[in-house]
């Protein structure tokens, strides 16, 4: 029964990751101009991209598959807001190549990959993500895509969605345990094999 369960979830984190990218590539097209595109731009589209992948890829490796699980339906909450928000209001863009400005769809993706890190394994294992998502948000705005409010309201949604799905990465084969007996204090540590 577990085995059809995980298989499940893998057939629904391949749909909407290949939704996902149809989406992008939809929302980045420019019909009525084309402005030229930068090395920072390229550099941010490409994080958009490998962050995601680098975040589900370190969780599929660490066999996490809850972590798994949390991280498709915080991705999928997160991208049926941004684009529902995109579709419902219709702010152009600085560039004036289309209507899709608000949210920044990189900035809330890339940060939801970072918060989830942050929130799944620590802070001190985000700290990469949460450098290259804020590039990823600063290539936006230098690239005029985006402006500041945008990026912002990006940034708060791909946060906001883990703190709906996302919980702490218990490791089931470690334990760390602290007694007190008579003034003796005793840190103990055990790893199962």
């Amino acid at each position: 029964m577990h085995r059809s369960n995980s298989s499940l979830h893998r057939i629904v984190i391949s749909v909407c990751l290949i939704s996902f990218f149809t989406f992008q590539l939809k929302a980045q097209d420019t019909s009525e101009t084309k402005p030229k595109v930068g090395t920072v731009q390229r550099v941010g589209d490409v994080f958009l991209f490998v962050l995601p992948a680098a975040t589900l890829g370190t969780s599929l490796i660490l066999d996490d598959d809850k972590g798994v699980w949390q991280f498709t339906k915080g991705f999928v909450l997160t991208e049926v807001i941004t684009f529902g928000l995109k579709i419902g209001i219709n702010k152009p863009r600085p560039d004036q190549s289309n209507d899709n400005s608000f949210p920044s769809g990189h900035t809330s993706t890339v940060f939801h990959s970072a918060g989830f890190i942050h929130k799944r394994y620590g802070f001190k294992y985000a700290i990469p993500s949460y450098i290259i998502a804020g590039y990823t948000a600063a290539s936006r705005i230098d690239s005029k895509k985006h402006d500041i409010l945008d990026v912002l309201a990006g940034a708060a949604i791909g946060l906001g969605s883990n703190l709906l799905f996302t919980t702490d990465y218990e490791m089931e084969h470690m334990e760390l345990t602290y007694s007190n007996f008579e003034n003796s204090h005793m840190i103990g540590f055990k790893y199962m094999f």
